[in-house]
């Protein structure tokens, strides 16, 4: 059996809350000892001066694999994850063909394996061919390897469709992963509905495409006692209703971006293709809710929602260009410079957003915790190194940043998968 020591780490507990200087040891893929542990090992990390905390779990990424391997591969794609700190990622069904049968599930499931950086998890799709007409086999899906249900990309239509999708995948234990859209209120439009849209002569996306879909499918939620999670929230009245829908007991959960929480619809005004993306970029207020659902609860987790796109596509002008960002590499930091630096959450809460809360939603007990018996999954970074985003050196085969040129703060050094050293920093 092989064994890691980790030496003098500042060891994040995102369960406890406690931070505090010491060793971990690992043996054989598993956290076997914390701060009591054994002198000598196969392999050694100094760790000196950095925090070392579960690894990230991303729950909601596009890898273009099956279909459109010129923008990412499931290989890529995890090395893209684990040089931003993320062990776990899961994977939306929407490729050609879709995730929507169980051999198409062990798929993904195989492709990782063979990559060897990070755990790729299959989100199986709720219906076949993400039509909405029918329901996937949902149960061949969680044979396969299916951590979730959605239909990302593609707003569930039919209300007796997502009742049924939220039955079945309460006899599993699963999460619904929801992208809240009315598609007939978002049809033609490219950036949020409102004053900047109306300047730039844009069609928009209005707030209330996304809140109309947020309280349908919460109410479906109610009747059905099925779990629901709300994807990408963007506007401050979807926020105010997974608030008040919590407070009423419904199992709702709900994440966000680190764009949404960074950037606003004034950015657009730049005609970037790399500010496209939907849900689209909002005011500041909107903004400002979203930080303050994380501060409060409301909001569980933030997710990336990766979606890589070939540098032909995002080269086209803003009305034709595809939508979507990638972020696996820039999360973190942009994370630590612009939440935790500002003070609106606190580094164990951040990384909490990032391990503990995502893994408790998907079910994941081995992940997401600083214990012995946990998968030996773990990210070490510092919060001071600066340095500035440069699409050209990232290892996802795509570009679609919003943040290129950014100077951030906070980078990661090591990421370690069941015990392997799977990213080192340089």
């Amino acid at each position: 059996m092989s064994s890691l020591l980790i030496r003098r780490a500042r060891i994040i507990d995102p369960e406890s809350g406690e931070e505090r200087e010491g060793d971990i040891f690992v043996q054989d893929g598993r956290i076997a000892a914390i701060y009591q542990t054994p002198s000598v090992a196969d392999s050694v990390i100094e760790a000196d001066g950095l925090y070392a905390a579960p690894g990230f779990i991303d729950m909601h990424v596009h890898f273009r694999e099956p279909g459109n391997e010129e923008a990412e591969t499931i290989r890529s794609g995890a090395e893209a994850a684990v040089a931003g700190g993320f062990t776990t990622v899961c994977m939306m069904p929407n490729t050609q063909p879709p995730v929507d049968s169980e051999a198409a599930a062990e798929f993904v499931v195989l492709q990782s394996q063979r990559a060897g950086f990070a755990n790729v998890l299959p989100v199986g799709a709720v219906t076949e061919g993400l039509k909405g007409e029918r329901l996937s086999e949902m149960g061949g899906l969680v044979r396969g390897g299916a951590v979730a249900f959605s239909d990302d990309g593609n707003p569930i239509r039919s209300s007796e469709i997502l009742r049924r999708a939220l039955l079945y995948a309460k006899m599993f234990d699963k999460v619904i992963i929801d992208h809240a859209e009315d598609a007939d209120l978002s049809r033609r439009g490219v950036m949020h509905s409102g004053e900047i849209s109306a300047i730039l002569g844009m069609p928009g996306i209005p707030a209330a495409s996304e809140e109309i879909a947020v309280a349908r499918d919460i109410k479906i939620a109610e009747i059905t006692g099925g779990r629901l999670h709300i994807a990408h929230l963007s506007s401050a009245g979807a926020v105010a209703l997974v608030r008040a829908a919590k407070q009423q007991g419904v199992r709702v959960t709900a994440e966000v971006t680190p764009h949404h929480l960074t950037l606003t619809d004034e950015a657009v005004q730049s005609f970037d293709p790399n500010l496209k993306m939907k849900p689209p970029l909002r005011t500041r207020d909107d903004l400002q809710a979203l930080i303050r659902g994380l501060q409060d609860g409301t909001i569980d987790v933030i997710a990336t929602d990766h979606a890589p796109h070939t540098r032909e596509g995002k080269e086209l002008d803003f009305l034709s260009a595809p939508f979507g960002v990638i972020g696996l590499e820039t999360a973190f930091g942009v994370l630590i410079t612009h939440i935790v630096e500002p003070g609106h959450l606190t580094l164990v809460d951040l990384v909490r957003k990032l391990t503990l809360a995502p893994a408790q939603i998907l079910g994941l007990a081995t992940k997401g915790r600083m214990r012995p018996g946990a998968d030996a999954d773990i990210v070490l970074f510092d919060t001071q190194t600066r340095w500035r985003v440069d699409p050209e050196k990232f290892r996802s085969k795509s570009r679609n940043t919003p943040f290129a040129g950014w100077e951030l703060r906070g980078r990661v050094f090591y990421t370690i998968v069941a015990g392997r050293v799977v990213y080192e920093a340089g």
